[in-house]
C-alpha cells in the first residue's frame, strides 16, 4: 500500500513547496486606505501624482512639479523644515541620449522628536523623485513615468513617516527625509550633497535607501553597507516577512550598477532595498502606474516601518556609531523556516562542520561497501559537464529569445526587451529538468540491467540503490568541492551549501533511523530553498544570465531526482 501511496505524497509535497516558496511573493496582502497599519492603497495616490508625466532630467518642467507636490506633502505632515539644495550646470552622461547639463536640486524634510529634551541621532530615509532619463529599445528610445523607479520609494518614505508620526511623543530620534535629484543619470544629486553639504549626514546613525527595479516581484534586501553585523541584527529583529541574501551584498560590488546608497555606504550604517521582477518595465514607459503592484508596496512597508518604528523609539539608537561594526553578517531567508542569520566565524565554524560529517558519511558509505569512491567521482565529473552544458545552453537558449524579440543581448548581463522572459526561463528550466531526469533513468535502468539475471528478488533494487547512492554522493562531493571554493574566495557559499546540507541530514538521518520521511523532508527544504533562491537570481539578473541560474539548478536537479528515487524506492516484501 505504501508503494502507492509514496509517488502521491512525493507530488504533494513538490507542489506545497512551490505555492509555499511563492508565498514569499505573495505575502503580504495590501491592505486600504482605512488599514491602522502601513496601507498600499495609500501610497498608491503618491504615486499616482508622482507618474503621471516622465519627469526626468530632460523634463525640468514636469520635475519641478513633482518636487512641488513632495514639498507640500512633507510641509502638511508637519515637518520641522524643508530645505532645497539647488547644483546648477551638472553635467549628463556623455553619450547619444543625454548630452547636456541640468539643475539639480535636493529635498531634506526634519521632523525631530516631539520633546524638546530629547537630543537622539537621525534616521536618514532616501529615495530618489526623477524617474529614468532615456532608455534605448530595441525600436525606439523611450521615457519612463517613473512610477516604481522610484515612486515605490517616495510613496514607502512618505507613508512609512506619516505612520512613525503618530507616536512622535515616543520618539528618541529625530528622522530626515532625503529626496534627491538627478539619480539616474549617475547619482548626480547624492553626490552634490555628499561633496558639498556633509553637514546633512552629521548625526545620521542609519540610512534606509528605497529603490526599484521592475513593477513586480518581492521587495528584497539586497545591499548592506561594510560591517553590517549590527544593522543586519537590527533588520533580523524588526522586519514583517523579512526576504534577503547576504549573497547579494557580496556580488552586487562586482556588478556595475549603483544607488544613491553607493555613496554614503562606506562611510554611514544602512540598508539598501528594492524589488526585482519585471525587468521590461524598468527604465521604460512601461514604468507606469498602470503597472504598479501593491503587493510589491505592501511588503516594502513590512520591513522598513518596524525597522523605522525600532530605531526611532530605541534609546541606544542614540549613539550615531550604535550600529557600526567591523564585521558581516552571513544570513538568507528560506520560506516557511525564515530568515537565518550567522556571524561570520558563526558560519564558518558550521561548514567545517558540515563538510567533516560530509566526509565521515561519505568514507562510512564506502567501508560498507555502498558506494564506490571511483564511481562517485565518476559521477561528480558527469554533473559538472551536465552543469557546463546547462550554462552553455542556457545563453544559447537566452541568445535565440533575444534575437527572435529583436533586443540587444549582453552575456551573463541584462536583457530587456523580451516580453515574454520569463515564460521562456520557465520552460527553459522544465527542460533541463526533464533531460536531467532522462539521464538519470538512462544509469539508474543500466544499474538494473547489470543485475537482471540475478537469481535473488533484491538483486535490482540494490542495483538501482547503489546507483541512487552514487549519484546522489558525487553530487554531494561536488557540491562540497564548490562550496569550500567559494567559501574561501568570497566568503560566502549558500547557493551550494544549502542544498548540500538538506540533502546530507536526510541521508544520514534515513540511514540511523530507517525513516524514508526525512528523505522527503529534505526533498522540501531543498525545493523551498531553490524555487525562492533560483527565482529571485533570474529576476535579478535577467534572461542574460540564464545560463548561470540553470547552471545551478542542474546542480539542484542532481540532489532532488536520487533524493526522490531513493524515497520512491519500493519495499522490500517480508
Amino acid at each position: 500500500m505504501m508503494n502507492k501511496i509514496r509517488p502521491v505524497i512525493l507530488f504533494a509535497a513538490v507542489v506545497l513547496s512551490g505555492l509555499l516558496a511563492y508565498g514569499l511573493w505573495t505575502l503580504p496582502k495590501p491592505q486600504n486606505a482605512d488599514y491602522e497599519g502601513f496601507s498600499s492603497a495609500r501610497v498608491v495616490e503618491d504615486i499616482k501624482v508622482i507618474s503621471q508625466k516622465p519627469h526626468s532630467v530632460a523634463h525640468p518642467a514636469e520635475r519641478a512639479e513633482v518636487r512641488e507636490y513632495l514639498i507640500e506633502r512633507l510641509e502638511s505632515m508637519g515637518a520641522d523644515t524643508v530645505m532645497q539644495f539647488r547644483y546648477d550646470s551638472i553635467v549628463g552622461p556623455q553619450n547619444k541620449h543625454v548630452e547636456y547639463t541640468f539643475d539639480a536640486v535636493n529635498l531634506l524634510a526634519e521632523f525631530s522628536p516631539a520633546s524638546e529634551t530629547v537630543s537622539g541621532t537621525d534616521l536618514m530615509l532616501v529615495a530618489h523623485y526623477d524617474s529614468r532619463y532615456s532608455q534605448p529599445m530595441p525600436r525606439d528610445t523611450v521615457w519612463s513615468y517613473g512610477a516604481a523607479d522610484d515612486g515605490y520609494g517616495i510613496g514607502v518614505i512618505l507613508e512609512t513617516v506619516s505612520l512613525a508620526l503618530k507616536n512622535r511623543t515616543e520618539w528618541k530620534q529625530g528622522i530626515k527625509v532625503l529626496f534627491t535629484d538627478a539619480e539616474e543619470p549617475g547619482m548626480k544629486g547624492m553626490k552634490a550633497i555628499w561633496e558639498n553639504n556633509r553637514e546633512v549626514f552629521d548625526n545620521v546613525g542609519l540610512v534606509l535607501n528605497v529603490e526599484a527595479r521592475g513593477t513586480w516581484g518581492p521587495a528584497l534586501l539586497f545591499e548592506a553597507c561594510p560591517g553590517n553585523a549590527k544593522v543586519q541584527e537590527l533588520y533580523a529583529y524588526t522586519a514583517e516577512y523579512p526576504f534577503t541574501y547576504s549573497l547579494t551584498t557580496v556580488v552586487y560590488k562586482f556588478l556595475p550598477m549603483f544607488t544613491d546608497f553607493t555613496i554614503v555606504k562606506d562611510e554611514l550604517p544602512g540598508l539598501n532595498f528594492s524589488n526585482i521582477a519585471d525587468v521590461n518595465h524598468y527604465h521604460t514607459d512601461l514604468d507606469n502606474f498602470s503597472n504598479i503592484s501593491e503587493k510589491t508596496i505592501q511588503h516594502y512597508g513590512e520591513q522598513i516601518l518596524p525597522l523605522t518604528m525600532e530605531y526611532l523609539t530605541g534609546e541606544e539608537y542614540g549613539d550615531k556609531d550604535y550600529l557600526r561594526a567591523d564585521s558581516d553578517k552571513v544570513n538568507f531567508t528560506i520560506p516557511l523556516l525564515g530568515l537565518f542569520s550567522f556571524s561570520k566565524t558563526g558560519y564558518l565554524i558550521l561548514c567545517v562542520v558540515i563538510f567533516i560529517i560530509f566526509l565521515l558519511a561519505f568514507a562510512l558509505e564506502g567501508i560498507r561497501g555502498r558506494i564506490k569512491a571511483a564511481r562517485v567521482f565518476g559521477f561528480s565529473l558527469k554533473v559538472l559537464g551536465g552543469a557546463v552544458l546547462g550554462l552553455l545552453a542556457g545563453e544559447g537558449f537566452a541568445y535565440a529569445c533575444a534575437a527572435a524579440a529583436g533586443a540587444k543581448f549582453n552575456l551573463f548581463g541584462t536583457v530587456q526587451g523580451v516580453p515574454f522572459d520569463n515564460k521562456a526561463m520557465i520552460l527553459f528550466m522544465v527542460l533541463m529538468f526533464a533531460a536531467s531526469l532522462l539521464l538519470y533513468l538512462n544509469g539508474r535502468s543500466k544499474a538494473a540491467r547489470s543485475v537482471s539475471g540475478s537469481m535473488r528478488a533484491s538483486a535490482v533494487t540494490n542495483a538501482v540503490t547503489g546507483n541512487a547512492l552514487s549519484v546522489l554522493y558525487g553530487t554531494l562531493a561536488l557540491q562540497f568541492a564548490l562550496s569550500a571554493v567559494l567559501l574561501g574566495v568570497i566568503g560566502e557559499n549558500m547557493m551550494f551549501f544549502i542544498t548540500f546540507a538538506f540533502a546530507l541530514a536526510g541521508v544520514i538521518l534515513w540511514r540511523i533511523t530507517s525513516l524514508r520521511i526525512w528523505l522527503l523532508a529534505a526533498i522540501v527544504l531543498i525545493l523551498l530553498h531553490a524555487f525562492s533562491f533560483l527565482f529571485a537570481l533570474a529576476m535579478a539578473l535577467t534572461i542574460g544570465a540564464l545560463g548561470a541560474v540553470a547552471m545551478i539548478a542542474v546542480i539542484d536537479m542532481m540532489v532532488i531526482i536520487p533524493l526522490a528515487d531513493l524515497y520512491l524506492m519500493p519495499s522490500r516484501r517480508k
